[in-house]
């Protein structure tokens, strides 16, 4: 728990200094009255939790205020803090990095737009996977444009992964499928797949992705055994709009927010877990390979109050 918090805290540092700061100074009153509550609100909303989530959570915390008749601002901090954590844990729906792998290799479905850190997300991804002996293979899927197969091959030689890469402009569909076939009889551990940002139209893209997931499926029919959607957690709001076009196309198990530590505005991450209902899977806390931590809401919410 400790490693997780230390990995976790330099992604809540900017946040920490500005917003999040604020709403933890606020319980260093002697009395909470409703001016403080609607400068909560204020600080809550400006941190990017948005109008709704906020609305939501604070309706909570006030309920859990008057059921248990807290009094004390040391306990409306802690109920704050607990409602935090209920509004974030949603249950993974696939295991984050697998400590134990079978016969078939373990395959992830990487997708978000372009510009969100996706490859970066995937080197990190694979980083941790090779670091612990294991076999991974990177799949090129996003052949829409040259540059993005030139830096999956760039990560893959400095994580030590093999990337299965076709032209520029190929099927995307047919680079997955090798990917995956190469992982089976290359005995890999894991493979994970790129895929495109942007295509000419978005009906397109969701439709590149569908296909992609079918033909993985022919391997393994529990494949992709996660779909991860990489989203910048600098985007803020604008995110959420992008992530429901995903999930509805691909079926998102889990989320990557990448360039956490970029933002002073972190709240985004409980109106991803409010609007959208996916958990966050893992979270990027800064450019090095290893600045990754599997998601963990009681750490998380800790974090930004120590």
């Amino acid at each position: 728990m400790f490693d997780l918090l230390k990995k976790t805290e330099p992604g809540v540092k900017r946040g920490k200094e500005t917003w999040f700061g604020k709403i933890a100074n606020i319980f260093n009153r002697d009395v909470f009255g409703d001016e403080v509550w609607e400068e909560l609100e204020e600080l809550l909303v400006s941190a990017d939790v948005g109008v709704e989530t906020t609305s939501k959570l604070l309706s909570k915390v006030k309920q859990r205020v008057k059921t248990d008749r807290l009094s004390e601002v040391s306990q409306i901090r802690e109920a704050l803090k607990v409602e935090m954590v209920s509004l974030l844990s949603i249950p993974q729906r696939a295991n984050p990095i697998p400590e134990q792998s079978g016969e078939s290799p373990y395959i992830i479905l990487v997708v978000g737009v372009n510009g969100s850190g996706k490859t970066t997300s995937i080197a990190k991804l694979a980083y941790g996977f090779t670091s612990q002996g294991k076999r991974v293979i990177l799949a090129a899927a996003d052949t829409f444009r040259a540059a993005a197969i030139e830096q999956l091959k760039h990560w893959g030689g400095k994580v030590d992964a093999e990337v299965i890469a076709h032209q520029p402009g190929g099927d995307p569909g047919a680079v997955a499928y090798d990917a995956v076939q190469a992982g089976y009889s290359r005995h890999a551990q894991a493979v994970i797949i790129d895929t495109a940002g942007r295509l000419h139209t978005k009906f397109n893209l969701m439709e590149e992705l569908k296909k992609i997931k079918r033909v993985v499926a022919k391997h393994d029919a529990s494949a992709p055994h996660q779909v991860l959607l990489v989203m910048d957690a600098t985007t803020g709001q604008n995110g959420l709009a992008q992530a429901k076009h995903f999930t509805e196309a691909v079926d998102v198990t889990g989320i990557f927010l990448a360039k956490l530590d970029g933002t002073a505005r972190g709240g985004i991450i409980f109106a991803i877990c409010d609007q959208l209902n996916i958990p966050i899977s893992y979270i990027g806390t800064g450019e090095k390979l290893q600045d990754m931590a599997p998601f963990d809401a009681e750490v998380f919410v800790n974090a930004i109050f120590s």
